[in-house]
């Protein structure tokens, strides 16, 4: 699984590269302006075939020093390049400084300090002359808002005339002013047409506003080693969790998923879920309804089996039968009906998604629910149920941030999981997925896997269905989580625009076929 690293992860990984004698920081700094080099032909192979000009901006750290070797490499390949230099060469970082002279001894140029007027007047196109930007200003290590004269490449007047002339905009490592913990703007952030990165992808690239700010995405390797660490944030939206299950059996064998509806006119909610239960290979599935609407359910759905369940004492009755080993509340529960069944649910301990009604039934007393929870458990909050849940967790996350690393989404979901002592999966086109221990999944549907039809009316409703059905067939929350989420994005995909809950459980036969495998 691809492992997503933070500024503070990546730089231990390089420093332990160059301590171990394995490469220096030279190599690895020539390595990346290689590799940014190689990504601007890659993606638009018409700069490579002829000589086009280039306006270099180098920070006052390494990021500068990539730029650097970047300006140099463009040079050679006979392209008319100018740098400008936010800073002292003579504070620049060792192996920063010693490309910035090889930069200004080979070409015997002056570097041009930036300044308002220069950026305005002179560095940017006012014609279709310039080709590239190149944001080498500020990379992984931001610690404060990107603010001031280098920010001016940032707004909006400066983006117009970038797009009026056609230039492409290449940030090195992340674009300047995005904090590469978090994904947040860090006081104003240059938006990027390309953005290269080195070695493995940073969390900031996948989640909150990074995606919207990179536009595309390509890693280059820089001869460093892999590593495995429990604290790495995996990416589960590159490679598929698998959803085969080969041992033979009966439908008992697939386990049995219980979903518990609202009353009548409340229905569609359980039964998009318990359709998704089912078609993600539970075994059985029974909904249960209260008095006043078994006609309306049973009038809608054939394969899905009706059970009664008015009141908490008879769905403990209910619950006696331990062939029912997975249980999902919430979706069009209604909120007097999940404060009256989520107790009796929780106390037999067995595998339960809670979803919709069932979390904003305790936003009062949300420590009324933790202390209900278990471990074989998995929330499955939107934003507005996250804030109803952890109201001091989410006033964190949405506080603008003044400093970097900004709290993140990923921040936020391993310190609900760990308060909730359950997995908790953190809805949106960048959900988060986060056990009490702190591993912690992110899948992405953003790049490749864009798929902004899925935001549509009962979509959750069918995820809190595919987590529900693969706890009935056995798998662990944190796996049913992961496997689910990634399924869910991949039926919006194969159904493309226009798609509607009803559509998401129908694509699950033609993407397992796709993967080469079963349901089941």
């Amino acid at each position: 699984m691809t492992e997503l690293l933070t500024a503070v992860q990546m730089r231990a990984i390089e420093q332990a590269a160059i301590e171990s004698g394995q490469v220096t920081g030279l190599e690895l700094m020539e390595r990346a302006g290689q590799g940014v080099v190689e990504a601007i032909f890659e993606e638009w192979p018409e700069f490579a075939e002829t000589s086009g000009r280039a306006v270099v901006f180098c920070g006052p750290g390494n990021n500068g020093g990539d730029g650097f070797v970047v300006a140099r490499l463009l040079k050679q390949w006979g392209w008319e390049v100018e740098v400008f230099l936010y800073g002292d060469p003579e504070s620049l970082p060792p192996d920063a400084r010693t490309n910035y002279e090889r930069w200004v001894g080979k070409n015997d140029v002056k570097i041009r300090k930036l300044n308002p007027p220069t950026l305005v007047d002179e560095c940017l196109p006012h014609s279709p002359e310039i080709n590239l930007v190149i944001d080498g200003l500020f990379g992984t290590g931001l610690m404060r808002p990107f603010q001031g004269v280098s920010s001016l490449l940032a707004t909006e007047k400066v983006r117009s005339l970038l797009r009026e002339g056609d230039v492409r905009v290449v940030s090195i490592d992340i674009p300047s002013g995005l904090c590469a913990d978090s994904g947040r703007v860090l006081g104003n952030v240059i938006t990027a047409d390309l953005t290269v990165t080195f070695h493995g992808k940073k969390i900031g690239h996948m989640i909150a506003d990074g995606p919207a700010n990179c536009r595309i995405i390509r890693v280059k390797p820089i001869g460093l080693k892999r590593e495995d660490s429990d604290q790495f944030v995996q990416l589960v939206s590159e490679e598929r969790p698998s959803a085969a299950k080969d041992a033979p059996g009966h439908k008992y064998t697939y386990g049995h998923a219980l979903i518990l509806s609202g009353g009548s006119g409340k229905t569609g909610a359980a039964r998009l879920a318990a359709r998704g239960a089912l078609r993600i290979g539970a075994g059985l599935v029974t909904i249960g309804v209260p008095p006043a609407a078994p006609m309306e359910v049973a009038a809608q759905v054939t394969a899905i089996m009706l059970q009664r369940v008015d009141r908490a004492d008879v769905l403990s009755d209910v619950l006696k039968d331990e062939r029912l080993n997975a249980l999902c509340l919430g979706p069009g529960l209604g909120l007097e009906r999940a404060r009256d069944l989520v107790p009796g649910a929780l106390a037999v301990g067995r595998s339960t998604v809670l979803d919709a009604d069932a979390l904003t039934a305790f936003s009062d007393d949300p420590a009324a629910l933790f202390d209900l929870l278990h471990e074989k458990c998995v929330l499955t909050p939107h934003g507005g149920e996250f804030a109803r849940l952890f109201p001091d967790i989410s006033e964190r996350l949405n506080a603008v941030p003044t400093k970097g690393p900004a709290y993140s989404k990923v921040d936020a979901t391993r310190e609900a999981a760990a308060r909730a002592g359950c997995v908790v999966l953190f809805k949106g086109p960048d959900t988060v997925i986060s056990a009490p221990d702190g591993r912690c999944l992110v899948n992405s549907a953003h790049y490749d896997r864009a798929a902004p039809w899925l935001a549509t009316a009962g979509s959750g409703d069918v995820l809190a269905g595919f987590i529900t059905g693969l706890l009935a067939r056995g798998f662990a929350p944190m796996q049913a989580a992961e496997t689910a989420a990634w399924l869910h994005v991949e039926c919006a995909r194969l159904f493309g625009p226009g798609l509607i809950a009803e559509d998401l459980p129908e694509q699950l036969p033609e993407v397992f076929r796709q993967l080469g495998i079963g349901a089941r």
